[in-house]
Formats: structure tokens, C-alpha cells, sequence
């Protein structure tokens, strides 16, 4: 007769894994489709309840909470900034879980006809196959000198 107490740590060590495997296969396609240009995808994978993470001391930083705020506020307005869309791919996924990291760069030109090639590290946090958190964290002193000022969380029309 097999001993309960080892069987039960398999069962939740491959539940974990299918939980790991999932939510980086989900952070891999909307980067696929990043990649493509097409910034939808990202959104579309956003929780209702998800929230914007910008850390550190700079003209972005906070937290854009709930979704309709990250679209609105936050998304929506920095694409408006890009003449023909921004594409971004990912160089490196990595998972444990519930937490996605993905290094990746961006490159798009401006509506004033400035290059903005960024450099990205996200740190996702997935819930339910949807995107619940997004830390971010890229070149700063980039976003300061090539984009649009942004309106802080909770300030957007």
C-alpha cells in the first residue's frame, strides 16, 4: 500500500507545475502577438481587478488600478504617442507559479519622429489564466526624454 504522505506532495508539485507551465505559455503568446504590434493582446489579458505597477521616483511612477484606469489611463494614451504602433518582443520568460518575469525590448517611432528602442524587465503575476499584476520596470530617463508627459494614476478623463 503506497504511503498518503508522499503521494499528496506529487499531486500538488504537478499541479504547480501545470499552474508554472500555464502561465508562462500565456505571457508567451500575448509577447507573440506583441511582437506582431498588436498591443490588444495585452489588454485583453488584463483581470478586471488587475493593477500597473511603475516603481521608483519619476514622472510614471505609481499604480494604475483596475483595469479600466490601466487601459484608460495608462495604455490607450501611451499608444497614441507611436506613429505606426509599437511592437515588443521578449528575449528571456521566465516562471515560478504564480509570477511570470520577462526581459524583452520595444521599438517604435514617435508621432514627432523620435526612435524610442526601450529596454523592458515586467514582473507578471497571474490569477485564473489573466494578468492581475504587471511591475515594470525600463530605461526611465528614456521614457522622460522621448514621450509625453502622462497623467499620474486616477488622473486620466
Amino acid at each position: 500500500m503506497p504511503d498518503s504522505r508522499w503521494s499528496h506532495g506529487s499531486v500538488a508539485r504537478s499541479f504547480a507545475e501545470v499552474s508554472t507551465l500555464g502561465n508562462k505559455e500565456l505571457i508567451r503568446a500575448v509577447f507573440e502577438q506583441l511582437a506582431r504590434g498588436n498591443a490588444r493582446a495585452l489588454g485583453e489579458a488584463l483581470s478586471d481587478d488587475c493593477r500597473w505597477i511603475f516603481p521608483g521616483n519619476w514622472s510614471w511612477a505609481g499604480v494604475w488600478e483596475p483595469k479600466t484606469a490601466v487601459l484608460q489611463g495608462l495604455l490607450r494614451p501611451l499608444m497614441t504617442q507611436f506613429a505606426d504602433g509599437y511592437r515588443m518582443e521578449a528575449d528571456l520568460v521566465l516562471a515560478d507559479e504564480d509570477r511570470v518575469i520577462v526581459q524583452a525590448r520595444g521599438y517604435g517611432t514617435t508621432t514627432r519622429g523620435e526612435s524610442y528602442h526601450q529596454t523592458y524587465c515586467f514582473l507578471f503575476r497571474i490569477a485564473d489564466a489573466r494578468i492581475t499584476e504587471v511591475i515594470e520596470h525600463c530605461d526611465t530617463a528614456l521614457v522622460e526624454r522621448v514621450l509625453e508627459p502622462m497623467l499620474g494614476p486616477g488622473e486620466y478623463a
